[in-house]
């Protein structure tokens, strides 16, 4: 039997930053900082870490949102999810004009093109 190497992925160390937390979440490739909790009187919450991945940071977010029981009434509240998290975007991206330029515009899976 023929004997068969393993292949070792290797990749550059990310050093850590002034803002990481310097614990368990940072690993060799990805720095953490403290998680910030936002927990609004009318229920549900937001937690927001600043993340380093290789050379670009991120603001990695996570929403709870309470939805009515109602699955129209929370269908409504999900599509107001959406709205506020494309304005999000936008409100974000037009602090740096420029930071979403260089993706190409990309059509929809289902869109139809014209011939």
């Amino acid at each position: 039997m023929a004997a068969r190497t393993m292949a070792h992925l290797r990749r550059a160390e990310t050093p850590h930053t002034e803002w990481c937390t310097r614990d368990h979440t940072c690993g060799l490739t990805e720095h953490r900082g403290r998680p910030i909790t936002i927990t609004p009187q009318t229920g549900g919450r937001a937690v927001v870490t600043r993340v380093r991945a290789g050379d670009r940071d991120y603001a990695a977010i996570t929403l709870r949102v309470p939805l009515h029981r109602n699955g129209d009434l929370a269908a409504a509240q999900l599509d107001t999810v959406l709205r506020g998290i494309r304005s999000l975007f936008a409100a974000v991206a037009a602090l740096r004009p420029g930071a979403l330029a260089a993706r190409p515009d990309r059509r929809a899976i289902d869109s139809r093109r014209v011939a």
